[in-house]
């Protein structure tokens, strides 16, 4: 009897750890690094901390673009059940210069795939240096909100808000943040994945 009890007690436990999938680029992977120092490790102790029935998985990998994040996105989906997805991603699709209508449907896509897999969805917003021309940079920014809206899901800030300016919070390409700016991009993405925690 006393077995039969301990089983009733674990089974809610269980039943109730909850999943985030982020799927993102090497901003995500921790990029000249280890895994350990980026802002997703610092995300996966601050939610062990204060919400410990989730868990990260970090499916993000360096150099990663929309197309082929969508390419695995099904097979992470089936794998790990998540209930929160984040996007981090466009970046190296901005700096390739793909077109933006590509970017906004893949966007799409994975948005509208996670949501039919059960998880919410955040998309971080990003942004491309100016050098890329007007339109194309204007387009590429406007291209987060919009599929955020088009499709109810949340838009996060851009992650590299008050980074990107800062030579000490870059490493030395000027694209990649730094360890030390590791706390900042966690700081700048709290505020939005709390409105999705108890």
């Amino acid at each position: 009897m006393i077995s039969i009890g301990l089983l009733l007690a674990v089974r809610p436990a269980l039943a109730a750890q909850q999943t985030l999938l982020m799927v993102g680029d090497s901003i995500s992977a921790a990029y000249g690094m280890s895994l350990e120092q980026g802002w997703v490790a610092l995300l996966e102790k601050k939610i062990s901390t204060f919400h410990p029935d989730y868990t990260v998985v970090n499916a993000s990998i360096s150099g990663e673009t929309t197309a082929g994040a969508l390419f695995r996105l099904p097979a992470l989906l089936e794998q790990h059940q998540p209930d929160v997805v984040v996007i981090e991603l466009g970046g190296n699709d901005g700096l390739r210069g793909y077109p933006i209508k590509s970017l906004r449907e893949n966007l799409t896509t994975m948005t509208r795939l996670s949501q039919a897999a059960g998880a919410e969805v955040i998309i971080v917003n990003m942004e491309i240096p100016p050098n890329y021309g007007g339109r194309y940079t204007s387009g590429f920014r406007e291209s987060f909100s919009k599929v955020a809206e088009e499709t109810g899901s949340t838009l996060a800030p851009f992650l590299l808000d008050g980074i990107a300016t800062r030579k000490d919070l870059m490493q030395n390409d000027g694209i990649h943040p730094n360890v030390s700016a590791q706390v900042k991009l966690l700081d700048n993405f709290w505020p939005t994945l709390q409105s999705f925690l108890p």
